[in-house]
C-alpha cells in the first residue's frame, strides 16, 4: 500500500562515493530517477546531515535545474533563513529544522540511523534527533530491521502523511553487511594505511550497496508516487592523494549520488 502523495522518503546511503553507486547493479534505487553526480555539503556525517536538515541537500552547482541545484530550488525550505532561490521549494516548513518543521506541519517525523552520531544517548546527537517524534538508534542491527522499523512506524501513522528519515550504514567502513564473505573486523579502509587495499573497498562497497537495494526496495515502491530523496552524505578516500576514509575535504568525500522523485515524478522530468 502506498503512503499519502505528501510523504516524503529520505535516504542518505553512508559514506557510499558516486562511482560506486554508478558501478552497482542496485535496480530498486535507480529507479528512483536519473543519476546525478552531486556535491555534498560537508565531508562527515554529522555536518553533512546538519547541513541536509535545514534543507542544504546534496546538489549540482552547473545545472539550473529545481532541488537537483539547491541553490537554484530547494526540495526542503525553512521559512526564514537563507535566500529563496530562483525557483520554488518543493517544500517549505517552518521550525528548528526541516524535521521539526514537517511535524509542526502534521507529519507524523519518524527516522532511524546506523551511525554513532546518531546515537540519542550522546548530547551531540539530539542535534540531529531531537527534532524526530520516534526515532531508533539501530548501529549494527542494519538495514532489514531499519526497514522493519520504519514500515510498523508508518502503519502507526493511520494515514497520515509521513516524512521518514533512514541512514543506512552497510556503506560505511568497514563495509560490511549480514552473510557478508568477509569478517566484519576486517577494514580495508583504514586512515593512513600503507597498504593499498582500495580495490577491496570499491568492490565491498559495491556489494554493500547491491545488498541494501534488495531490502529497501519495497520500502522505494511504497513511496513511489511521493517524494523520495536518495543521496549520500559523503564518500570516502580510497588512497587517491594518499588519503583514506573521509572527514577530509577532497573530492572523492564530496561528489556523491542523488536522485530525486518529487511528488511521484523523477526529478529530471519536472517543468522549469
Amino acid at each position: 500500500m502506498h503512503v499519502p502523495p505528501d510523504s516524503i522518503l529520505f535516504i542518505t546511503l553512508d559514506s557510499c562515493r558516486y562511482d560506486t553507486f554508478e558501478q552497482a547493479s542496485a535496480p530498486a534505487m535507480k529507479a528512483v530517477s536519473r543519476l546525478y553526480a552531486a556535491q555534498a555539503p560537508g565531508h562527515f556525517t554529522f555536518a553533512s546531515h546538519a547541513a541536509m536538515f535545514v534543507g542544504h541537500t546534496p546538489g549540482v552547482p552547473s545545472l539550473r535545474k529545481r532541488f537537483v541545484n539547491p541553490k537554484y530550488a530547494r526540495l526542503f525550505r525553512l521559512a526564514a533563513p537563507g535566500a529563496a532561490g530562483h525557483g520554488p521549494p518543493g517544500f517549505q516548513v517552518a521550525g528548528r529544522d526541516i524535521v521539526d518543521g514537517f511535524a509542526r506541519a502534521g507529519y507524523r517525523t519518524l527516522g532511524t540511523g546506523a551511525m554513532a552520531w546518531f546515537n540519542a544517548r550522546t548530547p551531540v546527537s539530539r542535534k540531529l534527533t531531537g527534532g524526530f517524534q520516534a526515532f531508533d538508534y539501530a548501529g549494527r542491527l542494519g538495514v532489514a530491521h531499519q526497514v522493519a522499523w520504519v514500515e510498523a512506524q508508518i502503519a502507526e501513522a493511520a494515514g497520515r502523511p509521513v516524512f521518514a528519515f533512514l541512514n543506512v550504514g552497510e556503506t560505511h567502513v568497514p563495509y560490511y553487511f549480514e552473510g557478508a564473505p568477509w569478517p566484519r573486523g576486517d577494514n580495508t579502509c583504514k586512515a593512513f594505511q600503507e597498504v593499498d587495499r582500495s580495490a577491496e573497498c570499491r568492490e565491498r562497497q559495491r556489494m554493500c550497496c547491491e545488498y541494501v537495494d534488495a531490502r529497501i526496495a519495497p520500502l522505494l515502491d511504497r513511496f513511489a508516487h511521493a517524494t523520495i530523496l536518495l543521496c549520500a552524505d559523503h564518500g570516502d578516500c580510497w588512497g587517491e592523494d594518499g588519503l583514506w576514509e573521509h572527514g577530509v575535504s577532497h573530492p572523492m568525500t564530496l561528489t556523491v549520488p542523488l536522485l530525486i522523485r518529487y511528488r511521484g515524478t523523477p526529478v529530471e522530468d519536472l517543468p522549469e
